[in-house]
């Protein structure tokens, strides 16, 4: 129960209810000592007002009236004249004095705390105005004990009613808690435990109810993640279900390109000049039409392995990419450039680190090929002691919009005639394989850019 939010609730309404009774305690207690002070004034006060009747009393009526006021010696002062009214023998010296008349607050506060600490009976004297202009200044001496014992009992009742008052008041609070705040609460947890069970059933979106305004923005904004959760994961099963479909038309189209394929290598015999032109033509269509079909089949399937590191130097590493794409130019006018320290080694699999830069490289060297104007593709690395940066940078025509919208994403990051918009997905695939990223710093008429970061702390 103490663990549950309405339990806590109940054990600091209570604990914070008797603070502020203790709080009211404490002024309270001084109060009554002044005013049982006060009180014996006006019964000694009462008291001489015998003798003022008779100066001569009996001795017994003396002590009669003494003992009824609770006090030994009364005292009046009455036109500048100190004069002793009655008296009787005190069980020991004066010890303290205390004149009611002008004592401030925190004074009066002061001496209840020490009457109510000290335990040892004393006697005192107690100095106050008379009432109804009975004289200039009334004195007494009285014995302490019945006031610390009054002043206890009344201590007593005062913490006795704060309890109750903090029992009820914590109760009532319980409850209203339970009911405004925990019952909601707990509404909303069935509503995501039910919810979780089968995401997909919209029936089970929570329908905000409460007045609470900020359960109802829980609620509200509970509501909203829980419908984009559900059409996010209606979404992936229709692209599952697609991909399974693409995955069995491309693995069949696969099968029936590959049989083309093969005849179409067996007309490259052929002698006539009509077949001799069209078969490098329909060959090539056919190969890109099978890549495709592959590319589709790796990626819907997932098969990327887990990268195998270990280290190796990367300037061989691009040296055998650009010497590759340097034949793939053939006689069009197209410069590399390196820019990779010599002894620069990292750590990573070579195989997918070739394969993104070898995407990279030939994606640049299609397009500047494709614009019929001369470029350059140039390779940097460097290195922090974080991480390595490689860039691939090319002074071709640039990506147009629609491609940098998509760049990453599977079959939209091409406008390339024959590309499959696999190569960037596929490429992005492996960086992130290897804790890295791989992004677009710049696109435009001057070129582009791309920079792949590989972490070191990972990689060592």
């Amino acid at each position: 129960m103490f663990n549950t939010l309405s339990g806590r609730f109940l054990i600091l309404t209570t604990l914070f209810v008797m603070l502020a009774e203790i709080l009211i305690f404490v002024p309270s207690v001084a109060r009554f000592r002044a005013d049982y002070l006060q009180d014996r004034l006006e019964r000694a006060q009462i008291a001489s007002l015998a003798l003022l009747a008779d100066d001569m009393i009996a001795p017994e009526l003396e002590a009669e009236l003494l003992e009824n006021a609770e006090v030994y010696n009364v005292v009046l002062r009455r036109d500048e004249m100190r004069e002793l009214m009655l008296s009787s023998p005190p069980p020991g010296a004066v010890t303290h004095d205390y004149d009611l008349r002008d004592a401030s607050a925190m004074t009066l506060i002061g001496d209840a705390m020490m009457r109510l600490f000290n335990p040892e009976p004393e006697v005192i004297r107690v100095i106050g105005d008379p009432v109804r202009e009975g004289g200039l200044v009334i004195e007494i001496t009285m014995w302490t004990a019945k006031l610390r014992a009054a002043m206890i009992d009344y201590g007593l009742n005062i913490l006795l009613l704060s309890a109750v008052i903090s029992v009820i008041t914590a109760l009532l609070l319980f409850l209203a808690v339970q009911r405004l705040i925990v019952r909601p609460i707990k509404g909303v947890v069935g509503n995501m435990k039910a919810y979780a069970a089968d995401p997909e059933d919209a029936r089970r979106i929570i329908a905000p109810g409460t007045n609470v305004t900020e359960l109802r923005e829980a609620e509200v904004t509970l509501r909203s993640l829980q419908t984009d959760l559900t059409g996010a994961l209606k979404q992936k099963e229709r692209l599952a279900q697609l991909g399974g479909a693409v995955a069995r038309i491309s693995h069949d189209l696969r099968n029936v390109l590959t049989t083309a394929q093969l005849f179409a290598d067996r007309m490259e015999t052929s002698e006539d000049p009509m077949v001799k032109r069209v078969v490098p033509k329909l060959v090539n269509s056919i190969t890109r039409a099978v890549s495709l079909c592959e590319n589709t089949l790796a990626f819907g399937k997932a098969e990327e392995p887990a990268p195998t590191m270990h280290r190796f130097n990367l300037a061989e590493l691009t040296a055998d990419i650009i010497e590759s794409e340097r034949l793939s130019a053939g006689e069009h006018d197209l410069s590399f450039a390196e820019d990779i320290p010599a002894g620069l080694n990292l750590r990573a699999d070579p195989e997918q680190l070739y394969r993104v830069l070898s995407n990279l490289v030939r994606n640049a060297r299609q397009a500047i090929v494709a614009s019929g104007k001369p470029g350059e593709i140039a390779l940097q690395a460097s290195e922090t002691e974080s991480d390595w940066q490689i860039r691939v940078v090319d002074t071709g025509p640039g990506l147009p919009k629609s491609s940098r919208d998509h760049l990453f994403q599977p079959f939209a990051g091409t406008n390339r005639k024959g590309g499959s918009g696999l190569g960037m997905a596929i490429s992005a695939e492996l960086v992130r394989g290897h804790g890295g990223t791989l992004k677009l710093e710049r696109s435009d008429d001057t070129g582009t850019a791309f920079l792949i970061t590989l972490p070191r702390n990972i990689a060592e």
